[in-house]
């Protein structure tokens, strides 16, 4: 059986605001053939994504802390090396959450593996498009948000995986869509994906001149906001939300290396006597939508509905500076990693 060499990166110290690259420690492990029910899988691909700057606090959240030393977790997408589990064979694509590597050997349930089904898309897709930022746009404008044919939906973070992906299912939806990015380059990728409205942040200058810039694209309010920044986009959403109006938070990459105590909206008073509906939402709770949203993405990519970029950096090497791009804006859809 195949003996594989691992290039793995592991927390080496736990960052204070902005991460560093010496905070990321590389390191070789050899990866044994699979025992008894085990597949040894090499990696092709592997995904960077916001939330594991929480899970370099040392802190509960809704997933466990990178420990120091320790390789860290996050998607990858690889082919089949070896299997002993009757489920799998040479040559199977499955995802897993054995990313930060490029090789692994274990049972599939301990590395929340899944084979990946053959819906004729390319592989790196399923960390982004038709993986978990693309299911976490569908449950969240779908299910959390109760998106409505004909709403006015605010969508930050546009250029980004998720919520390139919102901005594309709302107007399938037939609604009217604003989006949010920065950047001239950034607000034309979005304008290209069907936005009716595009606000540059970084010419809009903060709270006050996103109200106006919220307020020109839509002068009767927004119905449904989908958040992936907080901080004065969501104070933002608060003061031009109709009443009745949803907000699906899903991210506050605004906060995600702040240092000091972070400021909640403002206007939060608004809250209550517009009667807002802000639910949280984690992408795991909502895997029952899987099937259907694989069989709606094929569907909406193959037609031209759904498109997709990808920011791809060649080489587990390039992981951490891929993953600190995230908080530099240097990704306009999905950032990835090409291991293979």
């Amino acid at each position: 059986m195949t003996a594989l060499v691992s290039t793995e990166w592991a927390l080496a110290a736990r960052p204070v605001g902005m991460p560093k690259l010496s905070d990321f420690q590389k390191k070789t492990v050899d990866i044994a053939p699979p025992g008894a029910g085990e597949i040894q899988v090499k990696n092709e691909w592997m995904s960077v994504d916001p939330y594991m700057r929480g899970r370099m606090y040392d802190r509960e959240s809704y997933v466990p802390p990178f420990q120091i030393g320790e390789t860290m977790q996050g998607g990858a997408v690889g082919r089949v090396t070896v299997s002993n589990h009757p489920d799998y064979k040479e040559g199977d694509l499955v995802s897993s959450m054995a990313g930060w590597r490029t090789a692994w050997v274990g049972k599939p349930e301990m590395a929340m593996a899944q084979k990946l089904p053959d819906v004729g898309l390319p592989e790196s897709a399923f960390l982004g498009v038709a993986g978990m930022p693309g299911l976490t746009a569908y449950a969240g404008i779908l299910r959390v948000a109760e998106l409505k044919e004909g709403d006015t939906v605010f969508v930050s973070g546009a250029a980004g995986a998720v919520g390139s992906t919102v901005v594309q299912i709302a107007k399938i939806n037939n609604c009217t869509v604003i989006g949010s990015a920065g950047g001239a380059e950034k607000c034309d990728f979005v304008k290209s994906l069907g936005a009716d409205h595009v606000i540059d942040y970084k010419a809009a200058g903060g709270f006050e001149g996103l109200v106006k810039a919220l307020k020109s694209a839509a002068p009767k309010g927004i119905d449904v906001y989908f958040d992936n920044v907080g901080g004065d986009h969501l104070a933002a959403a608060i003061e031009c939300a109709r009443p009745m109006a949803r907000f699906a938070e899903c991210g506050m990459i605004a906060q995600y290396n702040e240092t000091g105590t972070p400021v909640g909206p403002h206007n939060i008073i608004q809250v209550v006597g517009k009667q807002l509906k802000i639910q949280g939402f984690i992408v795991s709770s909502h895997a029952d939508m899987q099937p259907a949203f694989f069989q709606d993405m094929a569907k909406w990519i193959s037609s031209g509905q759904m498109k997709y970029e990808e920011t791809v950096k060649d080489g587990i090497d390039k992981a951490p500076e891929a993953f600190l791009g995230l908080f530099e804006g240097a990704n306009t859809g999905k950032m990835l990693v090409k291991l293979g």
